[in-house]
């Protein structure tokens, strides 16, 4: 019963606490194949309209207010004083090739601010138009946070520029009244580590520093009560170097094991042997097996890898969302809200993988050390990263492609010209028969990001030797005019789709989807041969095995075949 227990309440805090539900990937630049420092991220929520978020660089008079709203909600929250000067962002990353990523890990209920002004969202987008390096954006965080109130739950930061990589693990103080009416404790605790170069790390919705080195101000960096408050609050009594973050501000639970820990450690057993002994933290059943916080790969990592790992389901692993019953007839990877269900007093759960249905937009962005700050990049997508494509945006564009900016539509508001909603389209079209939709798609994903890193690659010398305007301008003019035509690919592939699978049906074709892409001719599929455009070879693939032998042990009384 106590593990029944714990089961249920770790899954009640991921269903009724944090609206998101995120993972990062980090990856630093001694442990990758072109020397950049790399960050995923994805930005899940079943609420988030997924858009390419772009704030030109500024210059503010003494007095001017920045207004703050709440990113998860729109909700106003405050005015703040604005700075001077700022820098030109885009995304989750600025001009000086400056990366944010984050995770919701929630915390202790107890330890949210009612009275705080600023959001962990806005604490990113501020911090980047604030900030040019990781140091200075930690800086940043939490002079915001303390200064103004912080009013968001636990938060773990990815945090990279050109030549380090930062976790930064954070948290409010809760309320305490002061005798005003005031928050005695307003502000946060928290705990930053660099990461090794020649490492990688990884989060996903679990606050993941446990103990750190006090005496490590270039590699570690923390609050001065860090330790103290949790000593005030009974979270901890022990010698100050046995303090761990993470169990003292985010103790374990079932759902915080095997629904996001166990995302972390599906990555890393793709980059380094031995992470099976972490299997039975992975599902939940053994909080002291912790896995490491970063691990050195066995290969260095290129990009694409990090894009296809965003891309996973748990694939074979025992948590692999294709082989039970629950994928259906056809493999499908998902499974619906809510995450847990009961059947005769039993509680279960569903899986969450990396990719995953209500992701709004994911990226992976690159700090490259070789080149200019203002050539990073960042590959960004709409949708699930599974069924999506990313496309290169360079960090110091000027200009947003139209149909992926905030105007393009809303959750509320279908828009043909807007990204989000195609790369929808076809992805809730995939679902219905994902084992041969998402094979299509995925041709047409490989054949597209590759093809662009290749082309990064070739033109990176040209683009670096021009001046620094005219490189912005070409920068621009690159980003909008590739992403412009990924959608119009992506309209493409949409059309091809529909034609191929219809009604339940596969047509023969003379090519594959990248020949239809390439030249989409009326002959691509086959017809009947009397000139009719009528189609001929019609493949019926009906259902997998599996999905046929559940409906015969469930209804075969009824649907058996009788001579």
């Amino acid at each position: 019963m106590k593990k029944l227990s714990l089961f249920f309440a770790g899954v009640a805090l991921i269903i009724s606490g944090p609206i998101w539900a995120c993972t990062n990937f980090i990856v630093t630049k001694g442990a990758s194949t072109d020397g950049s420092a790399m960050v995923s991220y994805a930005a899940d929520s079943h609420s988030l309209y997924g858009a390419l978020y772009h704030t030109p660089a500024g210059k503010f008079k003494a007095g001017t207010m920045l207004p703050v709203y709440e990113w998860d909600t729109g909700r106003y929250l405050t005015d703040i004083p604005q700075i001077s000067s700022t820098y030109s962002t885009v995304g989750n990353m600025n001009e000086h090739s400056l990366i944010i990523g984050e995770t919701t890990f929630g915390g202790r209920e107890e330890l949210k601010d009612p009275q705080g002004k600023i959001d962990y969202g806005s604490l990113i987008y501020i911090t980047l138009q604030r900030a040019k390096t990781a140091r200075e954006a930690i800086k940043t965080i939490v002079e915001l946070a303390n200064t103004h109130g912080y009013a968001s739950s636990g938060e773990s930061f990815s945090i990279v520029d050109q030549k380090e990589a930062w976790l930064m693990e954070l948290i409010g103080k809760g309320f305490t009244d002061n005798g005003k009416g005031q928050n005695r404790h307003k502000g946060i605790v928290w705990v930053a580590r660099r990461i090794p170069d020649g490492y990688v790390s990884a989060h996903a919705n679990q606050a993941r520093i446990t103990t750190f080195p006090l005496n490590d101000k270039e590699n570690c960096l923390y609050a001065p009560d860090v330790i103290s408050f949790a000593r005030e609050k009974g979270y901890f009594t022990g010698k100050d170097e046995d303090f761990s973050f993470a169990d003292a501000y985010a103790p374990l639970d079932f759902g915080a094991m095997r629904a996001c820990e166990a995302r972390v450690w599906a990555f890393f057993r793709t980059i380094v042997d031995g992470m099976d002994q972490y299997l039975d933290f992975a599902m939940g059943h053994n909080p002291k097996n912790k896995m490491p916080l970063w691990v050195k790969p066995r290969t260095k990592i290129s990009p694409k890898f990090i894009f296809d790992r965003m891309r996973d389901h748990y694939e074979g692993t025992p948590l692999d969302m294709t082989k039970d019953l629950g994928a259906g007839g056809h493999g499908l990877p998902y499974r619906w809200r809510p995450m847990h269900f009961e059947v005769d007093g039993v509680k279960y759960c569903n899986e969450r993988a990396t990719a995953t249905q209500q992701t709004g937009f994911w990226f992976v962005a690159q700090a490259r050390p070789n080149l200019p700050a203002d050539m990073g990049i960042l590959w960004f997508g709409m949708d699930d990263a599974a069924t999506s494509c990313l496309t290169p945006i360079y960090c110091s564009t000027r200009k947003i492609p139209e149909s992926y900016s905030t105007a393009s539509g809303s959750m509320l508001n279908y828009s043909d010209n807007s990204a989000f909603w195609l790369f929808n389209r076809v992805a809730n079209f995939a679902y219905l028969r994902y084992d041969m939709i998402s094979a299509d798609i995925r041709k047409v994903t490989d054949q597209w990001e590759n093809g662009q890193l290749d082309q990064v690659a070739k033109q990176a010398t040209a683009l670096a030797a021009q001046p620094q305007t005219t490189r912005q301008q070409q920068l621009t003019t690159t980003s909008c005019a590739t992403a412009d035509k990924l959608i119009s690919k992506w309209r493409m592939l949409d059309r091809y789709l529909l034609l191929k699978y219809v009604d339940g049906n596969v047509k023969s074709e003379k090519g594959s989807v990248l020949d239809f892409l390439a030249n989409p001719r009326p002959d691509h599929f086959v017809d009947n041969g009397n000139g009719k455009q009528i189609p001929g070879k019609i493949q019926y693939p009906g259902y997998n095995e599996k999905w046929k032998r559940a409906v015969a042990n469930d209804n075969g009384k009824v649907l058996r075949v009788v001579k």
